[in-house]
This record gives structure tokens, sequence and C-alpha cells, in this order.
């Protein structure tokens, strides 16, 4: 199957990312890029386990907060770069069939439009990696209350059948009303209707998330080193 075919793209589906599909959206060079100012803040190396940062470092602003997933190697972090967090997150790919739909849920498909709300949703409810033009990158939905933003899913990365469902988040306020689980499972439906395989990623210590998607249709494919650097300069 084409999409048993594309996991081996998973052990660094960030560079197979920047360097394929979405390379419009990234800079860099041949052995280190990143998502352009405004995606999100993160970046891979050509050979991660072998990361190439004096490359990337005429590329980001001293200050610049990045991810960088599936960074296992040895030694330390380079001059010009801080180490802030080292843990890991779980990989997950879909394993079931299409999910019901939901007749009485009717999700909102956000656009450039929805930009602040999304990010005001963000800050009170942080899914991880998000920037302004992270809406760019897929087809993003939302949940609202009136005027309000209350809750969203989108995608993000994408590289051969593979296709990243991210930026999952639900009000404080609205949480434990299923929108989450809703909202990803119109993404899977869409995903699937592509012939792409959905995956995504639930970092260390958030067992909820975890064991809603296991319920929903996700399986374990992995867990990923996810470290968080800062350029110093």
């Amino acid at each position: 199957m084409e999409g048993t075919a594309s996991l081996p793209l998973l052990a660094n589906i960030v560079w197979h990312t920047l360097t394929g599909p979405q390379s419009r959206f990234s800079t860099g060079t041949t052995s280190a890029r990143r998502y352009a100012r405004g995606f999100s803040p993160v970046i891979a190396f050509a050979e991660s386990s072998r990361p190439d940062f004096p490359a990337l470092a005429p590329y980001c602003a001293i200050g610049e907060h990045f991810y960088c997933g599936g960074w296992a190697g040895p030694g330390p972090v380079p001059a010009g770069w801080s180490l802030d967090a080292d843990t890991f997150a779980h990989q997950m790919v879909w394993a079931a069939g299409v999910p019901m739909r939901d007749a009485g849920f009717t999700p909102v498909r956000l656009g450039p439009q929805h930009a602040t709300k999304m990010l005001d949703l963000v800050a009170s409810a942080p899914p991880g990696p998000f920037a302004e033009r992270t809406i760019e990158l897929g087809e993003y939905y939302g949940v609202f209350d009136g005027d309000r933003l209350v809750a969203m899913a989108g995608e993000r990365m994408q590289a051969g059948v593979l296709r990243e469902i991210s930026g999952v988040c639900t009000h404080p306020d609205y949480q434990g009303r299923g929108h989450a689980r809703r909202l990803v499972e119109t993404l899977v439906r869409l995903q699937l209707a592509r012939g792409q395989l959905p995956f995504l990623h639930v970092m260390h210590g958030n067992d909820g998330a975890r064991r809603i998607y296991e319920r929903a249709g996700f399986r374990l494919h992995q867990d990923l080193v996810v470290r968080v650097v800062t350029r110093t300069g």
C-alpha cells in the first residue's frame, strides 16, 4: 500500500515536508531548513542525527525559538544556540476506517479573516507551534459560540500520502464537549477521501489527548525526540 510505503518519511517528516510539498513555505539550504517567518517555528535537517546548525543560522533571527523533531544524536548544542526543552512526542497514524459523520455538527471553514480569532484561541489553549500564517498550510475548521472561536483543528505537514492534523485546541471554558474530536474526525474524512493517510503528534505528558486519539482510531507509530532551541547569536 502507498500509505505503508510512506511511513519511513515520518522519521524526518519535517525535512521531507520542507523540501517537498511545502518547500515554497520554507527557507534554508540543502542541509538545514525552516518554515519561513510567519509560519510554524519548526526547523529540520537533512541528517537529523548530525544537525547542521551553522548552515541554518543565517536564516534565523537572534531570539527566535524553534521546535526541532527527530534530533536525537549525541553532542552539545553548538555555539550561538541554547537548548530550552528536551522532550518527546508521540507520533500517531490513522489505523481505522472512515469515521461516521455527526449530522448535528457543522464546523466553519476558517480563512484569513479569522486569523485574529485563531491567535486569540491559541493564546488561551496553546496547541504547539503556531503562527499567523500557519493557516495557509492546509484546511482549518472551527467551532464558534456566537462570534467567539472556541475550538479549531487543521492541517500542517505533508509528505508522500502523509497529511498531518495539527493546531487542535479548545478554549478551557468549552472543553469536554467533544469539539476537538469532531473537528479531527472532519479532517480525517477529508484526508481519507483524498487518498491521504492522517497522522498527528501528541506531546509527552498529554495523556488525555493521546487516549482521545486512540479511541478515535489513531495508533502509536513511534516516539520522536522534540527539542526547543533558541538562536542566541
